[in-house]
């Protein structure tokens, strides 16, 4: 009897091993690495993520839309040059790994030797690439498949204005965009395309889409943060690198991480491969480098400050100015073909962060109050804990907020509302009781009008900057990340998305 008790409970243990381990690798299979590239994320990995727990609005038959804005981040592009010359470096750095591991080259990945960057010999970069061309076409066509009614006039370029910043990349998605609104609306070539005008404002005074590269307050806030925030880093880089030389024969150190997992992001994001850099990494590895890199944007770019996004307000009040203008020819009956229903803009990752900021979202806690009173939010939680900050989902390439402009003339409340989507989702706006569809005189009071209190011009006014300390981010640090050396790793703070 006791023999028969033995025999059950061994099975029982073997069949629990097999059950965890097939858990585990079902796990593993689901995770998708290119869905936790941060900034360098592409659309099609990440478009169809949505927050289930949300259950977006049901807009009533009698709402029409009049008017959509959208503010747009440009397609997938390529590495920088100066990115370009990192990975020249890594290809010597790892043929000298290689080389350290003598003949035997057990356990050394295969596609290590003799490893050369794909971008190899390029003496440019950062322009946008056939990927991102894609993104923003099917961006645009899915556009107008959504909103129909909005694009049925003859196209004129005060009708359907479209702007972009002046760094190419930017500029050849909105063409691309363009390409995909209007086919079929013209006569040119076998796609009957037509021509349609993208205008852009000088780098030096663009204070819609490059309020970033012109706000002397938010430079000099970021030049002085980024060598702490490098530091930041620093501890996640050593951790997976010391993981990294218990698996692999190779000599790994804090900056070859940083560089593979820079390689990793660039071919899982442009070229869809997973199984060279990115598999040096565990999935839980992955999660910790992308929390680090999305980190990093939310204390230069998002909620970290306040100057991160307050210096966007000008962007939002050409929002609500395009509103007001189509609320106006609605009501004095304007008729069609002589105002705005659609403004378009293609600029960066620094320009859709602050807007997303602005209008609260992706935020850790609850308390929307502290964004209007300029305090610096919770901090996105540590992995494995799950947190609202993903840039993946914030920002990836093409990332973009739509907001349309409804007239509901029967509704007693409000004859015009405002749905908020990101990323072509409805997304609950935390200044109107978590909906995504607004009435348009609550869209102002509770989201925009907080944010008005400071003119652009005396904010970013160095005589104005109240000087910064270190504290938050030095306590910050040594709360996280409590170290026993004082090495420093690269940072590539400054390279612009």
């Amino acid at each position: 009897m006791s023999m028969a008790k033995s025999l059950v409970l061994i099975l029982i243990v073997f069949f629990l091993s097999i059950y965890s381990s097939s858990s585990t690798t079902a796990n593993q299979q689901t995770f998708d690495v290119r869905q936790h590239l941060s900034t360098v994320t592409s659309y099609g990995a990440v478009k169809d993520v949505a927050d289930n727990s949300f259950i977006a609005s049901k807009i009533p038959d009698e709402c029409t839309p009049i008017h959509i804005n959208l503010v747009a981040r440009h397609g997938t592009r390529s590495p920088t040059k100066k990115r370009i010359k990192e990975l020249d470096r890594l290809a010597t750095r790892l043929e000298a790994l290689v080389s350290e591991t003598g003949n035997s080259t057990g356990g050394v990945p295969g596609w290590l030797s003799g490893w050369q960057s794909p971008w190899k010999g390029k003496k440019k970069g950062g322009e946008l690439v056939i990927k991102g061309e894609e993104e923003l076409y099917q961006l645009g066509v899915r556009m107008r498949e959504r909103f129909p009614d909005l694009f049925m006039e003859e196209y004129h370029p005060d009708i359907y204005t479209m702007k972009s910043s002046q760094i190419p990349r930017a500029s050849a998605s909105a063409v691309a965009f363009g390409m995909g609104l209007f086919n079929g609306k013209g006569t040119l070539g076998t796609g009957q395309h037509r021509a349609f005008a993208v205008t852009s404002e000088s780098r030096a005074s663009d204070l819609l889409l490059r309020f970033h590269d012109i706000c002397q307050s938010y430079k000099n806030y970021r030049k002085s943060q980024e060598p702490s925030v490098g530091k930041l880093k620093e501890p996640i880089l050593d951790e997976v690198a010391s993981a990294m030389v218990k698996r692999y024969p190779m000599n790994f150190t804090r900056q070859d991480v940083a560089s593979l997992w820079f390689l990793c992001k660039q071919e899982a994001s442009l070229l869809d491969i997973t199984d060279q850099a990115c598999g040096l990494f565990t999935p839980s590895e992955v999660s910790l480098l992308e929390w680090a890199d999305d980190l990093e944007a939310y204390i230069l770019k998002g909620y970290g400050k306040s100057i991160n996004y307050r210096m966007g307000v000008p962007l939002l009040q050409d929002v609500v100015q395009s509103m007001e203008e189509a609320i106006k020819a609605k009501e004095e009956n304007h008729p069609p073909g002589t105002y705005e229903k659609a403004r378009l803009r293609f600029a960066h990752a620094e320009t859709v962060v602050p807007f997303s900021c602005l209008l609260g979202l992706f935020r850790e806690s609850d308390d929307y109050k502290r964004i209007q009173r300029e305090k610096a939010l919770e901090l996105p939680p540590k992995p494995p804990q799950k947190r609202s900050w993903r840039c993946s989902t914030v920002a990836p390439f093409a990332g973009n907020n739509m907001l349309t402009l409804y007239s509901c003339p029967s509704n007693k409340k409000s004859k015009y509302f405002v749905q908020v989507m990101h990323n072509e989702v409805p997304v609950p706006l935390p200044g109107c009781e978590n909906s995504d569809f607004c009435p348009f005189e609550d869209f102002k009071e509770r989201i925009v009008n907080p944010h008005l209190g400071q003119d652009y011009h005396s904010m970013c006014s160095v005589k104005a900057e109240v000087p910064e300390s270190n504290t938050f981010i030095s306590k910050l640090w040594r709360f996280l990340f409590p170290r026993k050396n004082n090495e420093s790793a690269e940072s590539d703070a400054g390279d612009e998305l």
